[in-house]
């Protein structure tokens, strides 16, 4: 993990050949306010957690960012493909699209997970920045498709970073959710193992499906892709470990 510690948080910056104008990281569960079991840096306001805690965990995100509190462009993520460009102004709510884009400089694209795959994207001329939230259903029916699309670059120009996220060592699946890729995709296929003492059930991997999904696209500058949020406790929260728990936020911009 390329991570660093600070007297309030500890991040991970993307390992990439970004332009040296695009800022990107995530943060892990290590630096917050928030109290067990959203402990310590919770990001998500919708997981029952205090909301002054995840007011002063956001501010010290964009403190760390060095950018303003408003510079974040947060949705309100709903496990589709859909996708917004940022900034959205005068909006009293955030939208509910799972991916976000923008050619604004300061404006930074946000996801939120804790098992779920964030993917970012800049392009090679550090003229747009993007993210999406690549929860097997976005994935599987979509988001990353629709957002290049919308980004309106060749796939050819632009490279990813996949964050942390679900490992195939613990992503268990039912075939509806092998059936449901296969179907887009026959060589899907390959990122499914079963498992002989379930039968009909998979080890899913998330990162081979995501990378799969970029190289169709044209995008073969692929990073990241070697964490596990179920496994790392001490750093990621995981929904399907813990059920109740905070959120991790990605996030990238430009300057």
């Amino acid at each position: 993990m390329n991570s660093e510690g600070g007297a309030e948080l500890s991040l991970i910056r993307p390992d990439w050949p970004a332009p040296s104008n695009i800022h990107a990281l995530c943060t892990t569960r290590l630096g917050g306010a928030s109290e067990h079991p959203w402990d310590s840096l919770n990001l998500g306001d919708h997981v029952g957690d205090e909301p002054t805690h995840v007011q002063e965990n956001r501010l010290r995100l964009a403190r760390a960012c060095g950018l303003s509190k408003a510079a974040f462009g947060w949705l309100n993520q709903v496990h589709g493909t859909g996708v917004v460009r940022l900034p959205q102004n005068q909006r009293a709510t955030a939208p509910e699209v799972d991916a976000s884009f923008t050619h604004r400089v300061g404006q930074a694209c946000a996801i939120l997970t804790a098992d779920c795959l964030p993917v970012i994207l800049c392009d090679q001329k550090g003229s747009t920045v993007a993210a999406a939230h690549a929860g097997w259903r976005s994935l599987c029916f979509g988001v990353l498709e629709n957002l290049v699309a919308r980004m309106g670059l060749p796939g050819n120009t632009l490279m990813a970073w996949l964050g942390p996220a679900i490992g195939p060592q613990a992503f268990e699946v039912g075939p509806e959710v092998r059936a449901a890729f296969i179907e887009r995709n026959p060589w899907a296929d390959v990122a499914f193992r079963s498992i002989g003492a379930r039968e009909g059930h998979y080890m899913a991997d998330i990162y081979r499906l995501a990378r799969q999904r970029l190289e169709s696209l044209g995008v073969h500058t692929i990073y990241g892709g070697n964490f596990c949020t179920v496994t790392d406790s001490q750093h990621f929260y995981s929904y399907r470990r813990d059920g109740k728990t905070g959120r991790m936020a990605t996030v990238i911009w430009k300057t």
